[in-house]
């Protein structure tokens, strides 16, 4: 079986992605596929645990009477990825329909029901930490039907004099962080896409010239490696940086790729195994509604977006 054929072999949520960016299948083939995401497999088994508008009873974090299903499976001590964030995450990344009246009932679900445990705000108003804003940004924009404008106003005007943002700057940090900043980034990119404004745009290339001044993964002080953990490729990523979910970023960008990313671009080339598959490096620990892959064993998601990402750089 070829690489291409094993990753064909998968849920549709990956299934309609390599159709529309290994193999160039005619577009009402990639539509009709993706339209399958809501009806079956990982995308219908997440919509249905969807319940009173929330995903485990949560905005961030589930509800204290939230009691987890069987299936439920993971880390209990660690971060939980159950709620109604993580889980919206996960069906965009899955590339989930937002006309699909099953997701389009459920973001509505959400905008009725579903308040940050911060202070309550409703969810696509946001709460205060820009990654977590950053993430509301993505969704509201990808799901469509809600006005991100204000949240946006919000991350412009939270942007640090680097260039990126911090979750801590509110507790005085004024160096900014792979984390947050690739989170906000992923919400202003989609947000444009949903048709935003040349402030925006110029906020965005601010915050990603702060990654490309580090090649992705160095520190800008030493040129070392900042964190070990930007080399282990993670699906989901929830908000943890890595730089396979940098390079995947730019790539949906579109454009040439920016030379600063070459190194980044030749360790994905490295970590390709001799059975042409890329491994999951990395889980992130936490309780999850179910298992997508092993850590360890060969990933589709990691490999779909790494031949992707390689296309990308080779082609141009």
């Amino acid at each position: 079986m070829t690489t291409t054929e094993w990753l064909l072999d998968a849920d549709p949520a990956i299934r309609w992605q390599v159709m529309r960016d290994l193999t160039d299948a005619p577009a009402n083939e990639v539509a009709a596929e993706r339209a399958r995401v809501a009806t079956e497999g990982w995308g219908r088994r997440l919509l249905d645990l969807q319940v009173n508008g929330q995903w485990a009873d949560g905005a961030c974090f589930p509800g204290e009477d939230w009691q987890p299903s069987p299936e439920v499976t993971g880390d209990p001590d660690a971060q939980p990825w159950t709620a109604t964030l993580p889980t919206l995450r996960l069906l965009r990344e899955f590339g989930i329909d937002p006309a699909d009246p099953r997701v389009r009932a459920a973001v509505e679900g959400v905008r009725e029901h579903a308040r940050w445990e911060y202070a309550g705000e409703p969810f696509f108003d946001g709460e205060v930490e820009p990654c977590i804003n950053g993430g509301t940004v993505a969704l509201g924009a990808y799901f469509g039907g809600v006005d991100m404008t204000p949240l946006v106003q919000r991350l412009i005007g939270e942007q640090l004099p680097d260039g990126g943002w911090n979750c801590e700057a509110e507790r005085g940090s004024t160096r900014s962080s792979y984390h947050s900043t690739i989170c906000v980034l992923d919400g202003l990119a989609e947000y444009e896409r949903a048709g935003g404004s040349l402030e925006v745009s110029e906020a965005r290339q601010r915050g990603e010239e702060y990654l490309l001044e580090r090649g992705l993964f160095r520190r800008l002080s030493t040129g070392e490696v900042a964190d070990e953990e930007f080399l282990r490729f993670a699906f989901p990523t929830q908000w943890h940086y890595d730089l396979l979910w940098g390079l995947d970023y730019f790539r949906s960008l579109g454009g040439a790729p920016d030379p600063r990313l070459g190194d980044a671009i030749e360790l994905v080339r490295a970590a390709q195994q001799p059975d042409g598959r890329w491994l999951l490096g990395a889980t992130h620990p936490g309780l999850v509604h179910f298992a997508l892959e092993a850590e360890g064993s060969p990933s589709r998601w990691i490999t779909l977006r790494a031949l992707r990402v390689l296309r990308w750089s080779d082609g141009a």
